[in-house]
């Protein structure tokens, strides 16, 4: 595999089975699955694990990720506070895809009790068969980096 077909994965206690499913999944579509937990099922606390999932992305060791809680909502606020992420929730393909082809977003969270397994599949290769259209949307994301610097 190549550096750029790793994609992290990490979720709170909420999703661990969902997240072992999805790590399968896109390992079918060629991507190496960089599984950072948990993987114990006691309670434990989202942010931390947003965190740590997005400085895999932020530093280049993986090119996309994806999280998940509860509600998805939670870890993404924590995963888009590391300097160049750009996480969205979805819980539709379309906006899965808009937000790779329209924001460049690099992290996708997923609500692992408000979204369907079958579904969450189906937004997940939305996100990851998209790709950023650059153009205009170049534009607005630049100004989403400035507002980090």
């Amino acid at each position: 595999m190549t550096a750029n077909k790793r994609i992290v994965l990490s979720s709170d206690h909420a999703a661990i089975e969902l997240r072992l499913a999805i790590a399968a999944h896109v390992e079918t579509l060629g991507w190496q699955a960089v599984d950072i937990g948990p993987t114990t099922p006691e309670s434990t606390h989202y942010p931390k694990h947003g965190e740590a999932a997005a400085q895999r992305v932020a530093s280049g060791d993986c090119q996309l990720g994806i999280i998940l809680c509860g509600t998805g909502q939670g870890i993404m606020m924590a995963a888009n506070k590391v300097k160049g992420v750009r996480c969205g929730v979805c819980s539709d393909t379309f906006s899965a895809r808009m937000i790779r082809e329209h924001n460049d977003a690099n992290m996708l969270s997923i609500g692992a009790r408000v979204t369907g397994e079958g579904l969450i599949f189906d937004i997940i290769d939305a996100f990851l068969g998209a790709s950023f259209e650059g153009g205009r949307h170049a534009t607005r994301v630049d100004m989403i980096k400035a507002i980090e610097a």
